[in-house]
């Protein structure tokens, strides 16, 4: 940068120069008094002093000039200590429809449930949920008429054992059922709260969604679910 400025400095000095010689030549072949030419010239000569470039270092000399006179310093004390952080917790991101098609599994169907439903899906959301279905149709068949829960919500012939057209659609009806029947108060509220999974459970038995009230839990199973696909035609 100042190598730039310099050879540029040195330009004008040069086309000043040309102009005042050549002013001043004119002025004597006008018969000027010789008075103004001397002070024509003067002029000139300040000028071109004026604007000579008189710093001649180099850029890294400039660089290394310009950060010693504006260097800046930061003093530690010997007893400083570093603070603590305050936990924000976890964060995960939840699947959307087309991802839980993708998997294809009934624990997919419980989170699609606990997505339409607005509800989180944690651990104990989808032990209990996964659960239930098993109690109404076992996992190897658990698609079976599209209607993994057997609710009668919203079916296509009217009645539980009905069917939906498939399984997405079976989701979003299962959980529109749970957020508007009074009945399943208690199940949505354990699922919207997260609650422990004996506690969601106790709902389910209490609730109206089986005449039996799965024998108040006594029929309940607490094995692992089995993982399965279901067909991709079921999806729709």
């Amino acid at each position: 940068m100042i190598s730039s400025l310099t050879a540029a400095l040195a330009s004008a000095r040069r086309v000043i120069a040309r102009r005042a010689e050549a002013l001043l030549r004119t002025l004597v072949r006008e018969r000027r008094v010789q008075a103004v030419a001397a002070a024509v010239v003067a002029f000139a000569f300040f000028v071109v002093l004026t604007v000579a470039p008189t710093n001649s270092q180099s850029d890294a000399q400039a660089l290394e000039d310009y950060v010693n006179a504006n260097a800046q310093t930061v003093t530690v004390p010997d007893d400083a200590q570093v603070a603590e952080l305050a936990d924000r917790g976890d964060y995960d991101v939840s699947p959307g429809v087309d991802t839980l098609k993708k998997e294809g599994t009934n624990y997919a169907w419980a989170k699609m449930v606990m997505l339409f439903g607005g509800w989180p899906m944690s651990d104990d959301n989808i032990t209990v949920f996964t659960r239930w279905m098993r109690q109404e149709n076992g996992p190897p068949d658990w698609f079976n008429r599209n209607n993994p829960l057997n609710n009668g919500w919203g079916t296509q012939g009217g009645t539980f054992m009905s069917g939906y057209a498939n399984l997405v659609d079976a989701a979003r009806q299962c959980a529109d059922a749970l957020n508007t029947n009074p009945g399943y108060a208690g199940i949505r509220d354990g699922f919207a709260e997260a609650k422990p999974a004996k506690e969601i459970e106790a709902a389910i038995w209490a609730s109206p969604w089986a005449t039996g009230h799965y024998n108040n839990g006594a029929h309940w199973s607490y094995t692992e679910v089995q993982k399965v696909e279901a067909p991709k035609s079921a999806w729709g």
